[in-house]
């Protein structure tokens, strides 16, 4: 089973493409969609829809796959929950370059310091990224260097920010799932 979180863009097209794609790793892809504007109330919400969906699986390994914020949700949630996470193009800091796009963008800094300390360090290895290498909306080099200490880091040099094609990748996804 794969859990995929969308975007800040939920409406985009592309979201359905991308759960398409990964249904070459799974045929089993939920979405798990959230407002993107409520961080804390996205937080309960995501917590309690994957704690659901865990419950109607068999599945021994579900995987978390997020892109740009959802990525942000995925390795939190993938680490509350003890699974693995995909994080693509990764907003990191949604506090701050969300200002002007969501009600509270202050409420992630508030959930990051609220979160279990340290959590990368006890999720180590728990997370792969994917970086677009002309990523238009972030610093993914920098980005990259906040998660090289962590997990695998693999670069992309066609990709966008959103991500629209996963198949280069599909193959080294569903090795990290079933590692």
């Amino acid at each position: 089973m794969i859990f995929y979180l969308h975007g800040f863009d939920a409406t985009s097209p592309g979201n359905h493409e991308k759960m398409r794609q990964l249904q070459f790793i799974d045929p089993d892809v939920r979405l798990i969609s959230y407002s993107t504007l409520h961080p804390k109330h996205d937080m309960q919400h995501l917590l309690k829809e994957v704690a659901k969906q865990m419950k109607h699986s068999d599945d021994p390994a579900p995987l978390m796959v997020g892109v740009g914020l959802g990525a942000y949700w995925a390795e939190r949630i993938g680490f509350l929950n003890g699974l693995k996470s995909v994080l693509i193009n990764p907003n990191l800091h949604p506090e701050d370059n969300m200002q002007g796009k969501i009600d509270r963008p202050e409420e992630y800094a508030d959930i990051a310091n609220k979160c279990v300390s340290q959590f990368r360090e006890k999720n180590t290895h728990k997370a792969m990224c994917i970086f677009s290498v002309n990523d238009e909306m972030f610093d993914n080099q920098q980005l990259a260097s906040e998660l090289s200490a962590y997990y695998s880091i693999d670069w992309d040099d066609v990709q966008p920010h959103k991500f629209p094609q996963l198949a280069a990748h599909l193959p080294k996804i569903k090795a990290f799932k079933l590692a």
